[in-house]
């Protein structure tokens, strides 16, 4: 039987935004996706790229404290950092190639230079929440799947400076996943063993360098 010849014409040619790219070719920017069941599992990636820009705040000198909660499936970060410059939020975690460590001045230490990671969690995540806290002012955005749904107005608040993301992975995109603590866990000791003066409170837990020095890593993981 004949091979159907394929067209391969200027109607072939297709040009993407970023959302489209980055929800069609995850893999580009999180590697494999996995259902959690791999501690390098797309999930992981996810928590990872929003907790590295609050490891570049502390990095900076800027908060030496992130929250983070994690339930089954909804993760959030809280730093205590700069806080992005309000009138740009929006524009940090959905515009590709958009980001203050563009400037060495701003950020002079860095984790991640290439203005993604933020903006891939965005895209494929089903819900996605940004708020930043500057000098007694608040901006929040919420997207889905990297559309934006809610851009909130400025407002006044007497919350401390700093940031705070959610997100819960787009189970279309990740099939039955699910976190599975001791991963996450192996996860925020590395950050605590590599970032001495910083510490992460982890769904009520301590992690912190000392708490390495002390034996406690050890301890936990017999």
């Amino acid at each position: 039987m004949a091979k159907t010849k394929t067209e391969y014409t200027e109607d072939s040619i297709r040009s993407l935004d970023w959302r489209e790219h980055i929800r069609l070719r995850p893999g580009m920017y999180i590697g494999k996706l996995g259902d959690g069941s791999g501690q390098d599992d797309g999930i992981y990636v996810l928590v990872k790229e929003i907790i590295d820009n609050s490891i570049d705040e502390h990095m900076m000198g800027n908060g030496n404290v992130i929250d983070i909660t994690i339930s089954d499936n909804k993760v959030e970060v809280r730093d205590f950092g700069r806080g992005i410059p309000l009138g740009k939020v929006i524009d940090c975690v959905s515009k590709i190639n958009t980001g203050g460590k563009y400037d060495s001045g701003a950020f002079q230490k860095s984790v991640g230079l290439n203005g993604v990671g933020t903006k891939a969690v965005n895209a494929l995540s089903s819900y996605f929440r940004v708020q930043s806290i500057r000098d007694g002012r608040t901006k929040v955005a919420e997207f889905e799947k990297g559309v934006l749904v809610n851009d909130h107005k400025e407002t006044k608040c007497d919350l401390k400076n700093g940031t705070l993301m959610s997100f819960i992975p787009d189970d279309t995109i990740f099939k039955h996943f699910r976190f599975i603590p001791e991963y996450l866990e192996d996860q925020l000791w590395n950050y605590a063993f590599l970032n001495a003066g910083l510490t992460i409170n982890y769904n009520g837990k301590k992690i912190l360098f000392s708490e390495w020095i002390t034996g406690s890593f050890e301890e936990k993981n017999g």
